[in-house]
């Protein structure tokens, strides 16, 4: 995943790309085209908000901050193709994604409406509900809140069963995210329930997906925020205390608010419904536990069948009726200290007591629907996403206002539409964009009269939800900005890396605006990723100092904050982060230790998918396995200068042997981590194993020129194994070895099986599980073969001879069972 250019490439950053440069060096090493590109992901408010704070362009902001990062990034080591180095803030790169909108709105894919939208005033922009994080924007920390403004939005929901459905067409991708994709998506299969509103002909409609509960309905919850809490209190006495209990609730998170431990908030309206089956009267509540955003925003109370349900009616004594009874412990409303959540048989129920509850769904819904009080439905949690954004730093939105026709798009052939450089920029209020005539003044493409442009800007991850299909073709100059035959070669991509932060908005924006390519002709892939890895977060303890508060660890020494020498606290391990100041600035691990160490100790430490809890120690041992590996180099380079690595599959025997097995031993397994599992920590440890096995050899004489082979051949296959790790040390040490060219560009080693294998083992024979023979066969012997030589054992065809063998058992590399009668 690309960058966005804040200014500094953090440890989570040299994780990252660590991980996509070993691939992509192994990938290249195994005789494979391997696309492995940059680019920064460069529009966005840190850089609005830092030409505030110090009075620069965004633009100078932002170009500055890549040129360093682009420096760090090549320090690393990192085999980037920057030939096809892209920023999305360029017109050349959005001038695509602005063509790309004018198709989306021509096909109703992308469309404007008023809306209920969370919003940000330090920001001043809009949020999606997945960018608010316990109640705050995401990028500043500030309380957000709700405005009714006209949107921009893509429709994602004409692609919501695609997406659902091809959540099960990607095994390369974790589980976990997977779930939450789904989750999010959130399809469910319920009832469309009419409850009549007293004294009213309209109806509150609510989904719900248990119908067997409906006969224990006594109440009914509405979400605060939704407009019906508003009609039915005004012009009552109520009226203040609701419209107060509401902005409260607005400022709660979202995702909180519906845990099943955060208190349960309600006021009566003063209103009631009809419950369609029994025909009770229901008090109508506003309540913080219901969202407006899903299913219909009102939800029927079953309270001895619902656990949150069950904690509102014993707050507000409201009364509870048992409609499922388990079949071993008769259920009573007076004693009950929870909610019954599981199956049983109906009673209270009228026609359908005495049902199975899983069964009598389906029967309740057709009957609902005969009465013409329900229908079954489907029901998603996902919504569109809103794109909108106010403020000035984003791709602008290609469409005009004009007052004659409406909303007019822009024609293509006057593409881009360039976000204008002369702004300024007060911090107060809006985008600077609508206050630049120069700007919003233009012509209307369909009448040629006045029109104002649009002066929202486009959702940052819209620039991120393709930027990986323009770096197949980054000059591409012709419409639509895409080689359809390049895309083609190199889409899906491969191996996509990332943090699980991401698992539901660019993960999910990105395949939605995937399809919709597919569905232009632009592309073919249907998927824009084949294979994920999440990698864990870069942790580290934090450390405070009781007058200066959390410190960096370069203002501790010794125990003591250098700021005032008072005793710092050592607090948990978190992740990395600017407001902790727990973090490692990779340019000192650099200047210090040198990239190679950074890289291997990120990569050693932990296997990717889990947290790096970083450790001065660990820097430390990985520094030290470096310079044991440059130490035994020197020590045999120039005895081995004028031998060839040993080859063929004779050997000495003895330790020459033993250190050529381990040599083709440690190929297989680094080979298999790579491939297979990403388990860079454990390939690091076989080489490590393996120099410590060249070092335990006594140094040969120099005439000994087959004992030198064997030496080089396992000196140059770590050299080779770890070049996709530490590139620098590994291309040094080739080029001492008399090499002209790049490790990194020699075949990847292949290990020879009859080498690798440990030869002979002793295999147990069991009758009847009594200890009776031993044999000795090959450790690579397949199974059927093992259990054929312990039947002809001499001893064993003895004892088994006229017998009825039964079963023969194998336990790997240990011992054979046969069961007889």
């Amino acid at each position: 995943m690309f960058p966005y250019p804040s200014g500094k490439i953090h440890m989570g950053h040299v994780r990252n790309y660590t991980i996509g440069d070993v691939v992509a060096r192994y990938k290249r090493m195994k005789g494979l085209n391997v696309l492995h590109p940059m680019g920064w992901d460069s529009f966005g408010m840190p850089a609005e908000n830092a030409a505030i704070e110090h009075k620069i362009h965004p633009s100078q902001w932002t170009n500055e901050n890549i040129a360093h990062m682009k420096k760090q990034l090549k320090r690393m080591g990192f085999s980037y193709d920057w030939d096809r180095e892209l920023s999305t803030c360029e017109p050349v790169y959005y001038r695509w994604e602005q063509l790309f909108f004018l198709w989306m709105y021509e096909k109703g894919l992308a469309y404007k409406k008023r809306s209920i939208v969370n919003y940000c005033t330090k920001c001043d922009t809009v949020l999606a509900n997945e960018q608010v994080e316990a109640g705050l924007c995401w990028r500043c920390g500030t309380e957000v809140g709700e405005k009714v403004l006209e949107q921009w939005f893509f429709k994602i929901t004409a692609y919501i069963e695609e997406l659902l459905d091809y959540c099960d067409k990607l095994p390369g991708w974790p589980e976990r995210v997977l779930t939450m994709q789904r989750n999010w998506i959130g399809k469910s299969y319920g009832c469309e329930v009419s409850f009549p509103l007293a004294g009213s002909d309209e109806v509150i409609k609510v989904f719900t997906t248990r119908p067997d509960t409906l006969f224990g309905a006594t109440f009914m919850l509405v979400a605060a925020e939704h407009p019906l809490v508003t009609s039915l209190s005004k012009g009552k006495p109520i009226e203040k205390d609701v419209q107060q209990f509401v902005e409260k609730v607005k400022k709660q998170d979202k995702l909180m608010r519906t845990s099943e431990y955060y208190e349960k908030e309600g006021m009566f309206l003063e209103a009631y419904c009809q419950n369609p089956l029994t025909g009770h009267r229901m008090p109508i509540y506003a309540t913080n536990f219901v969202v407006a955003d899903y299913g219909t925003g009102c939800v029927m109370a079953v309270p001895t069948h619902d656990q949150r349900d069950f904690e509102f009616a014993k707050k507000f004594n409201l009364p509870m009726i048992v409609v499922i009874q388990p079949a071993d412990k008769p259920l009573n409303v007076q004693t009950m200290t929870e909610a019954y959540v599981g199956e049983g048989i109906l009673i209270h129920s009228g026609q359908f007591d005495g049902m199975e509850n899983m069964k009598a769904i389906e029967s309740i819904a057709q009957y609902l629907e005969t009465i013409g009080r329900g229908k079954r439905t489907i029901q998603y949690r996902l919504r569109d996403w809103g794109i909108s954004r106010q403020r000035y730093w984003g791709a602008p939105i290609p469409m005009v206002t004009c007052g004659k026709c409406g909303l007019v798009p822009v024609a293509e052939n006057d593409l881009p539409v360039v976000l204008p450089r002369d702004v300024v920029f007060s911090g107060e209020g809006g985008s600077p964009l609508a206050a630049l005539q120069a700007f919003t003044d233009t012509k209307c493409p369909q009448c040629g009269g006045p029109a104002k442009r649009e002066t929202d800007t486009m959702d940052t991850f819209v620039e991120s939800s393709w930027y990986f299909d323009r770096f197949c073709c980054p000059d591409c100059k012709t419409k639509p900005g895409l080689d359809r035959a390049k895309t083609d070669y190199w889409m899906p991509v491969d191996q996509y890396i990332g943090g699980i932060e991401h698992a539901i908005l660019h993960l999910l924006y990105s395949r939605f605006y995937t399809k919709v390519l597919r569905d232009f002709g632009v592309i073919s892939a249907d998927e824009p990723f084949l294979n994920l890895l999440t990698q864990g977060m870069v942790c580290k303890e934090t450390t405070k100092c009781p007058e200066h508060g959390y410190v960096f660890p370069s203002q501790v020494k010794d125990g003591k904050c250098t700021l005032c020498g008072k005793d710092i606290i050592v607090g948990k391990t978190e992740k990395m982060s600017k407001s902790l100041k727990n973090v490692v600035d990779p340019d000192f691990l650099i200047e210090n230790y040198g990239a190679d160490t950074a890289r291997i100790f990120c990569l050693f430490a932990s296997p990717p998918e889990k947290d790096l809890e970083w450790s001065e120690q660990g820097v430390d041992g990985s520094f030290r396995f470096l310079s044991r590996l440059w130490r035994i180099f020197l020590e045999y380079l120039e005895d081995i200068a004028d031998v060839k690595p040993f080859s063929g599959s004779a050997a000495p025997e003895g330790d020459l042997k033993n250190l050529r097995r381990k040599t083709h031993q440690t190929i297989r397994k680094v080979t298999i981590d790579i491939e297979d599992r990403f388990h860079f920590n454990t390939a690091i440890s076989a080489v490590m194993e393996l120099i410590n096995a060249v070092y335990q050899i006594k140094h040969p004489a120099r005439e000994d020129k087959v004992a030198l082979a064997v030496i080089r051949e396992a000196l140059e296959s770590a050299i080779i194994l770890l070049s996709p790790i530490v590139p620098h040390i590994t291309e040094e040490l080739w080029q001492m070895l008399g090499y002209k060219t790049l490790v990194s560009e020699v075949s990847w080693p292949v290990y020879d099986k009859t080498i690798a294998s440990e030869e002979e083992i002793t295999i147990v024979l069991q009758i009847n599980g009594k200890l009776r023979s031993r044999i000795t066969v090959a450790v690579d012997e397949d199974e059927e073969s093992i259990k054929a030589a312990a039947l002809a054992d001499e001893k064993i065809a003895a004892l088994i001879k006229g017998a009825n063998v039964r079963k023969v058992i194998y336990v790997p590399k240990k011992l054979v069972n046969i069961v007889v009668a």
